[in-house]
């Protein structure tokens, strides 16, 4: 209201009360709609946490004699500009006075020494903090036998959830899987019994070997991956577990880490020796855990892996498949729990965090009643308690610091601004734990938090300015903001820059909420009331399996992301590229038709019509009848069928790479797997082939070895109710203007199949196709050693070899070739699948030597990448991509 005024109508401004400076800022006669707490941004402790956080980076693994000048010269140059300001203070005392008078009503005036005393104190902290920490490195008899690769007998406390690590090959083989653990080593046993007692954090490597099927610790995907009931007594562990190993001692691979050593135990089969068992709160959240993966189990499977981890960072479900789409499109911020959650939670509680400028108060507490110390002390408690069950990863750990520094200020009636306890957290926590300073995880929350506080709402006014919906503009400011500032970060982890990052952003954010919400209710009720639980996660599936579709269907597009130097000096390129693309930006929003052929282009790019793309960029060439796919040391490759349409023969030891592939063909559907034998280099790659292609059927060598392998082709097939069968030498088939043979193993099945010359089973029975396309003839001979090559030269099929067209040399171009078999043969062309620089010295200079002998034209993918073969009989050409 304005001034009161007199009978006679003039003003009494005299005795009116003068009106709060925010309402006399805001230019309305009836002062703000929303009267905020505070003026400017409060920078102040800004510049003090960053610079704690880049000496708690350097200064761990920094010489003691470095630590001890860092701190000692910065308390000396504090201790030195804190006096002179004293000295400055006492000859103005009256200024001083009056100063004070004049705080009550605007900001305190900078102080250049007493901010660059406080700099200079935070400094002093962080170094030696981190010299503290980094010494635990060096303490104690741990670091020292690692350093003799010697045997230790320790007892270890186990300080994060155990994980099971992901499927690798090596070789033709599928590595044994490996339980990782995360662990301080509390004591050592001497040779001579003596104990020593120390704190050194190891990582713990178990080795629980090849099993049979046991626990499925993640069979919500297209690839599984089981644990036997070894690993799962080993995954069984919670964090405060006490356990006692012998172990070989190993120092650790990269000089940096915040481990002293590896501990590998190498009898992982028989059950940990506990020695104490996990403290109360781990119990309870151990339960609470378990009972949220209980109440999940009935969902489908991207629901049953995501909701866990959305909610407490239970990722034990989540598919390589599914953790892969999450990167390419970047969600993996969604994933696992993150400082978001904690935000949905709080504001349950406070309200949006966007009243936390103005004076006003949302959520359940004002309608309950409670008191501000009584909500700050409840948001504790709500804090602390998110830390145990989620586990103190770095995004949780900043975002319950953040939330924690505003429950404070509300406690004590004090202001609240988000970007001083961003700041503030930060400084906390690399004072404690000056090890985050060096995570990736960790600076991109901090990152993402500060892009979402400064530029976000900028970004949204102009946006709103311009009549985009508030929603719509709040949403778009706040994921492209926090992708403009992440995108560097990210291409230096993943080599790669996602170009539909923003659209799944926002496509994913209207349901993280409801998802979050949900997950933590079905994890409250679970110990209490299962069937409430189910039902809780069963609405809260629907929400995850979304934002699950929206990653998988993002990542597919063929434009998905492009590579991108991994290296810090690519991520400054990225970000003077985003600048100048914001700039330019700036300027296109004043012209709708340039913004309209600008999101035109863009969805081209990502989309990437088969036509448009082949082009372009020249690939597929037209024509195409077989590609060899470049996947590295592994062996891959596609035959056309039709548009669309293709048979794929074996799909290499990469998922990921076979898949990339195939889109690039524009492959979607596959009537016909053929695995020519269970090598993991040829099979590991078959979830690549099944994800979203309609696949007709697998048909495989009789020889199911190794077990491991044979075994995990027959889950998949059946998971996806694909038709498994073996076949034999005298079958054909077809698809389209596709025509195949098979010329071996000969019928039986076994090892009775194989030549009884040969040593090498599983090569020896390998699938070898003759096929006809187009006029051309290929021979496919999968891995077939001498023993088996000769038998096939012998074979009633032998005459039919004669002369091919083209040849997949067999074992990938190994010295191992039959050379009778090779004058028989006599190709135009000889294609070699291996991966650059392998170990194997593929291929061999002889058998190169010995085919380029016969008249062949011998092309291979460690050089020239994938390889197609086009044109007809009369007209063979080949192109590499």
């Amino acid at each position: 209201m304005g001034p009161p005024t007199g009978p006679a109508g003039q003003s009494d401004a005299r005795t009116a009360r003068p009106r709060a400076a925010v309402h006399a800022a805001s230019g309305h006669r009836l002062g703000a709609a929303h009267p905020r707490q505070e003026g400017p941004t409060d920078l102040r402790l800004v510049p003090p946490a960053l610079a704690a956080w880049a000496t708690a980076a350097l200064m761990p693994t920094a010489p003691a004699g470095w630590a001890v000048g860092m701190v000692t010269g910065a308390l000396v140059l504090a201790v030195v500009l804190l006096r002179r300001e004293r000295r400055q203070l006492q000859r103005d005392q009256r200024e001083r006075t009056q100063l004070q008078k004049d705080r009550r009503r605007r900001p305190t005036r900078f102080r250049p020494p007493v901010a660059v005393a406080a700099l200079l104190l935070c400094v002093a902290a962080a170094a030696a903090s981190a010299a503290l920490h980094g010494a635990d490195l060096r303490r104690g008899p741990v670091p020292g036998s690692a350093r003799q690769y010697a045997t230790v007998t320790a007892e270890v406390e186990v300080t994060a959830d155990p994980r099971l690590t992901a499927p690798r090959v090596r070789g033709n083989r599928a590595a044994p899987p490996t339980v990782v653990m995360e662990a301080d080593v509390r004591r050592v046993v001497e040779e001579a019994g003596a104990v020593v007692a120390t704190r050194t954090p190891v990582l713990v490597l178990v080795d629980v070997g090849e099993e049979g099927p046991g626990k499925d610790i993640d069979a919500g995907g297209a690839r599984p991956s089981r644990a036997g009931p070894a690993a799962s007594r080993w995954l069984g562990l919670l964090p405060t577990t006490r356990l006692r190993v012998t172990a070989r001692s190993a120092p650790p691979r990269t000089s940096g880490d915040r481990i002293a050593a590896v501990l590998r135990v190498r009898d992982g089969r028989a059950a940990p020796e506990v020695v104490a068992g996990p403290s109360a709160a781990q119990r309870l959240a151990g339960r609470l855990r378990a009972g949220l993966r209980e109440a999940t189990d009935g969902l489908p499977g991207d629901a049953r892996a995501l909701l866990p981890g959305l909610v407490v960072g239970d990722t034990s479900r989540v598919t390589p498949e599914l953790e892969e789409a999450f990167k390419e499109t970047d969600l993996a911020h969604t994933l696992a729990v993150s400082g978001a959650n904690f935000t949905i939670v709080l504001a349950l509680l406070l309200g949006p965090p966007g009243l936390a400028q103005r004076s006003e108060r949302r959520g359940v507490a004002p309608r309950l009643g409670l008191s501000l110390r009584t909500t700050a002390l409840l948001g504790g408690a709500l804090a602390l308690g998110f830390v145990v069950v989620c586990r103190p990863d770095p995004s949780v750990l900043r975002a319950a610091a953040c939330g924690s520094v505003a429950l404070l200020a509300l406690a004590t009636g004090r202001r609240r601004s988000l970007l001083p306890a961003l700041a503030t957290a930060v400084l906390l926590l690399v004072l404690y734990d000056p090890w985050l300073a060096r995570s990736y995880g960790f600076l991109l929350s901090v990152l993402a938090t500060g892009a979402l506080l400064t530029l976000a709402p900028r970004w949204s006014a102009a946006l709103r300015r311009r009549g985009v919906p508030p929603r719509l503009a709040e949403a778009l400011a706040a994921a492209g903001a926090a992708q403009a500032v992440c995108a560097p970060v990210v291409a230096v982890l993943s080599a790669r820059v996602s170009l539909v990052g923003v659209p799944c952003n926002l496509l994913a954010e209207f349901a993280v909420a409801p998802a979050t919400v949900l997950g933590f209710a079905a994890l409250a009720t679970a110990p209490v009331a299962m069937p409430v639980a189910e039902a809780l996660a069963w609405c809260g599936g629907w929400p995850a399996g979304w934002i699950a579709g929206i990653a998988r269907t993002g990542a597919a597009l063929p434009g998905a992301g492009v590579d991108w130097p991994g290296s810090w000096a690519g991520a400054a390129l990225l970000a003077l590229l985003t600048l100048g693309g914001l700039l330019v930006g700036r300027r296109l929003l004043r012209h709708p038709w340039w913004c309209g052929v600008c999101a035109l282009l863009l969805v081209l790019a990502v989309v990437q019509p088969p036509p448009l793309a082949r082009v372009i960029k020249g690939w597929p060439p037209p024509g195409w009848r077989m590609v060899m796919c470049d996947v590295g040391q592994g062996d891959a490759m596609v035959l056309a069928a039709g548009e669309g349409t293709g048979v794929v023969v074996d799909a290499g030891p990469d998922p990921a790479l076979v898949d990339g592939c195939l889109r690039s063909l524009g492959v979607t559907r596959v009537p016909l797997v053929v695995l020519t034998h269970f090598h993991a280099d040829h099979v590991a790659g078959l979830p690549g082939v099944l994800r979203g292609r309609a696949v007709g059927a697998i048909e495989t060598t009789a020889l199911e070895e190794p077990a491991d392998q044979a075994d995990a082709v027959r889950r998949q097939a059946a998971a996806r109710r694909i038709p498994l069968r073996h076949v034999a030498a005298g079958e054909r088939r077809r698809a389209g203007p596709l025509s195949w043979e098979v010329v071996w193993p000969p019928s039986g099945t076994g090892p009775r199949a194989m030549p009884p010359t040969s040593t090498e089973g599983p090569n020896d029975a390998s699938v070898t196709l003759l096929v006809r396309t187009a006029g051309l003839r290929l021979l496919l001979l999968g891995d077939l050693e001498p023993p088996a090559q000769r038998e096939l030269a012998r074979s009633p099929a032998a005459a039919a070899l004669a002369g091919v067209d083209v040849l997949k040399v067999a074992h990938h171009g190994s010295a191992h070739q039959d050379p009778d078999l090779v004058r028989r043969v006599a190709p135009r062309l000889a294609l070699i699948s291996c991966g650059a620089d392998n170990t194997y010295g593929h291929p061999a200079p002889d058998t190169v030597a010995a085919l380029r002998g016969q008249g062949a034209t011998v092309l291979r993918t460690d050089r020239d990448g994938a390889l197609a073969v086009a044109g007809s009989g009369g007209a063979l050409r080949v192109l590499g991509d």
